[in-house]
């Protein structure tokens, strides 16, 4: 077995918790069940990582099979990766019978014909994704297998996940290749980024409950005039508001809680309101774009109410994010007017 080979399986066993790594092995199916039971799984980790190595050097591991042990602990690990969501689009409304090897085939034909130096893996999942693992390379040098691009394709669906490697230059082979491979013609980023791969995969599936506004904002009541000096009315005025924010909010955002999203942004394109008489940007758009990051994006915009840091309901345009990431977040203020949202940067 190859030096390289044997310490890249090495350093993968050492990001697997302890308490995990026979499962994982078991899972890998490299190694015999037989194998498995000589080795000392309560000693330190570093022991055990050896004792791993000595044995695939005695079943001759490739690349290829320590490649297959690091999507297992991708697939189990997801959160260790940031993902960004792609959408393929079809030049009409065919629906074509998919075929998991002729993807294969054509997937791998498309890269290895542009980049001789690259290793790519395939692994199916009984929820219909096939997860690939792409390490590349150079003209001049071996696939840094350290430094992957990871790839979740739901066959069916136009929805593509992808954790980029490090070298952005790849990226434009990598979609061109899918694009082929699953017989679309074109394939835009989303503008979604986030490290919980399966909070991205219930925003654009729509496996999540959310609610979208569909009143105006209370109006503002007359008051007589005379301002009221008891403390129980002050009270219960804010007690009766705080009800109202908590309410409106459960309205918008739904029960549950929020797909974790850390970043989303979209172009926004409206028209100021001016003057009749002046002529100002009556007829130019005014466009903009807008970018929103946060550990938990929309859980930030969920308690923003709640938290007095904007008034309730929130506007569309902020609890639209979810629906609007399946339309390339290209969204047009219909009133004609600049939402307040975004005045203050």
């Amino acid at each position: 077995m190859d030096e390289t080979v044997a310490e890249y399986i090495r350093r993968t066993v050492l990001k697997i918790p302890r308490d995990e790594i026979k499962t994982m092995l078991q899972k890998w199916g490299f190694l015999s069940e037989a194998q498995l039971q000589t080795v000392n799984f309560h000693q330190i980790k570093e022991n055990i990582s050896q004792d791993i190595v000595q044995l695939c050097e005695e079943n001759s591991a490739d690349i290829k099979q320590a490649a297959v042990l690091d999507i297992i602990y991708n697939h189990i690990y997801p959160n260790k990766r940031v993902w960004s969501v792609y959408q393929m689009k079809k030049t009409g409304e065919e629906t074509d019978f998919f075929d998991i090897t002729n993807f294969k085939q054509k997937f791998k034909r498309r890269l290895q014909s542009a980049l001789k130096n690259v290793t790519i893996n395939f692994r199916e999942y009984e929820d219909n994704a096939i997860w690939i693992r792409i390490a590349w390379g150079t003209p001049y040098r071996r696939p840094n297998q350290y430094k992957p691009s990871y790839v979740v394709y739901h066959s069916q669906t136009p929805y593509v996940f992808i954790s980029a490697s490090v070298l952005k230059s790849n990226l434009p082979l990598l979609c061109q290749a899918l694009i082929v491979a699953s017989n679309y013609h074109d394939i835009r980023e989303m503008e979604l980024r986030s490290h919980s791969l399966n909070s991205l995969k219930d925003i654009v599936f729509k496996r999540y409950s959310q609610n979208f506004q569909t009143y105006c904002p209370r109006p503002l009541q007359e008051r007589n005039g005379t301002l009221e000096s008891t403390d129980l009315r002050i009270i219960q005025e804010n007690r009766s508001e705080k009800e109202r924010i908590q309410r409106v909010t459960q309205e918008v955002f739904g029960d549950g809680p929020q797909p974790k999203l850390e970043f989303a942004q979209y172009k926004l394109e409206t028209m100021f309101k001016s003057d009749p008489k002046i002529d100002v940007l009556d007829k130019e758009p005014f466009r903009c774009l807008v970018k929103f990051s946060s550990p938990h994006l929309l859980e930030s915009l969920k308690s923003l109410a709640p938290a007095g840091m904007a008034d309730a309901p929130l506007s569309p345009l902020l609890t639209c994010i979810p629906q609007k990431a399946r339309n390339y977040f290209r969204i047009r203020d219909k009133k004609g007017s600049f939402p307040e949202s975004f005045v203050n940067p």
